[in-house]
């Protein structure tokens, strides 16, 4: 099917600016910028981690991701320390109050859900959640394996 691969990215297309609207309706009752949500998820899902690493989750530039971590530790969501194993290093962690975030994002990313997908099957949404998986896991192996030019 020649049209395949355009459908394809025109659904993805879709699929993003939904999230990107989702996340950013989000964002604003929390009243919280929307790339800070990333940060904060990234940090309680993976633990402590460098800037570097947040910013090679995220895919994004590490001076992006190191503008949006000065806005989390200037507002008590996230702490920088000294990494015990390089001491050049710091490390990014969430304080309490940042958890306490992550939860709230966490509940209204649920009620969020919960309405979108109301009238799913418990087997539609687990069947939709392995494609878009199986979907990003291919793009990324084929970005990886792309020769840089």
């Amino acid at each position: 099917m020649p049209d395949t691969g355009n459908a394809l990215v025109t659904a993805l297309e879709t699929l993003a600016r939904a999230q990107r609207e989702a996340a950013a309706r989000l964002a604003k009752d929390l009243d919280w910028p929307r790339a800070g949500l990333g940060i904060v998820r990234v940090i309680r899902s993976h633990g402590a981690l460098q800037l570097c690493e947040v910013a090679e989750i995220l895919r994004v530039d590490p001076s992006v991701a190191s503008r949006q971590v000065s806005a989390l530790v200037d507002a008590g969501y996230v702490r920088r320390t000294v990494d015990d194993h390089d001491r050049r290093a710091r490390t990014l962690e969430l304080t309490d109050a940042g958890h306490a975030f992550a939860a709230e994002s966490d509940r209204r990313f649920d009620d969020l859900i919960d309405t979108a997908f109301a009238d799913w099957t418990d087997d539609a949404l687990t069947a939709a959640i392995d494609h878009i998986r199986n979907v990003a896991a291919a793009i990324t192996s084929t970005n990886q394996e792309a020769s840089p030019r």
